[in-house]
């Protein structure tokens, strides 16, 4: 209770809060083995997000969207927890250890998503609608909605996709984003290749690389 108290206080009064906060992402990431991304918002909280996330930069979370690591076994004689975690006293049997949920850079968990444990990666640029039980990956730029989620469109075409890809736009800090916006604003709304080379371009003073095509 004192630690979710800590968490808590830390949130609230971290300098540049839950967005900008370097202190307050090494303190999850030191106490809770949760590593949060810059200018992400809504995944600083434990019980939510378990030991081992591992969550890209500018990603939006719901208060109320939560992954779940592991599932009950339900092969066991019983699914209770008595039998499979030492510290109750009854077994010495242990569930195995698996690794953490992997949530790329600039995805959006909607209201009330529950991500299960047979989800390993959300891919970036991903949506994830209200309400939706994510049971497997969801690939990069994707929308998923339902239960169980399931993919019924991509946010931009492949082109749109590889040109966004290159700019690797998500690595930048919120000043070196508003120098490639002011140059090319259009990039923010209506992502296109020539905006993506527009934006690149103002930020990095070269041309733009685009990986060939198939």
């Amino acid at each position: 209770m004192f630690s979710n108290l800590v968490d808590r206080l830390k949130v609230r009064f971290a300098r540049g809060g839950e967005y900008d906060s370097v202190s307050l992402r090494r303190h999850f990431a030191r106490k809770h083995d949760i590593a949060i991304g810059l200018y992400t918002f809504g995944a600083f909280d434990r019980w939510r997000m378990p030991p081992g996330t591992r969550i890209g930069r500018y990603c939006s979370i719901a208060r109320n969207a939560r992954l779940v690591e592991a599932d009950h076994p339900v092969g066991n004689l019983t699914t209770h927890p008595f039998l499979y975690m030492p510290a109750f006293g009854v077994t010495q049997a242990q569930k195995e250890a698996v690794p953490g949920q992997v949530i790329e850079d600039d995805v959006w968990l909607s209201h009330n998503v529950t991500v299960l444990p047979g989800c390993k990666r959300i891919g970036r640029g991903a949506i994830v609608g209200a309400g939706a039980v994510v049971i497997a990956d969801v690939p990069r730029y994707a929308v998923a909605v339902g239960v169980p989620a399931k993919v019924v469109r991509y946010r931009f075409p492949t082109e749109v996709q590889a040109a966004i890809e290159a700019t690797r736009w998500w690595e930048l800090d919120k000043q070196q984003l508003a120098t490639g916006l002011r140059a090319a604003p259009a990039f923010a709304t209506a992502p296109s290749a020539e905006g993506a080379r527009a934006f690149f371009r103002a930020v990095h003073g070269r041309e733009l690389e685009m990986p060939p095509t198939a």
